[in-house]
């Protein structure tokens, strides 16, 4: 049994979903090991991670227009140190994951046909997002 573990920084634009699955399928081919369960995990409270539809953009924009009618922007929150969509950001991470569990098998995380990993990026300014991987496994 072995153990890597490791950090990619993911740059983000502002809010949205942003694809992930590329530097998570390098890094996890980097260590060597084919089997095993690939940990992630993002270290900030106001970003999430999410496997989602990766051939459909229409399917990734509903879910941005859902999650925001579920956690809007308000002048009604009392947290907003750092502006209108500090709250909402908190909210939208609390909604959704901030660690996922992906099996590894010969050498690759095991995704479906469409799936993807993706950074949901909940503020609205450029942030540099890291995520913690941890694989375990031979």
């Amino acid at each position: 049994m072995q153990q890597r573990s490791g950090n990619i920084t993911i740059p983000t634009p502002g809010q949205g979903l942003h694809e992930c699955t590329d530097q998570i399928v390098g890094w996890v081919a980097q260590t060597g090991i084919t089997e095993g369960l690939l940990t992630l995990f993002i270290r900030h409270t106001s970003a999430s991670l999410l496997i989602q539809e990766n051939a459909a953009p229409a399917a990734r924009r509903d879910l941005e227009r859902y999650v925001a009618r579920l956690a809007p922007e308000s002048r009604e929150y009392e947290h907003d140190d750092e502006g209108p969509d500090d709250m909402p950001a908190h909210l939208r991470s609390a909604l959704t994951a901030t660690s996922l569990s992906i099996p590894v098998a010969s050498g690759r995380p095991v995704l479906g046909t469409w799936q993807g990993i993706y950074l949901f990026e909940h503020r609205r300014a450029a942030h540099r997002r890291e995520i913690a991987l941890h694989l375990i496994g031979d």
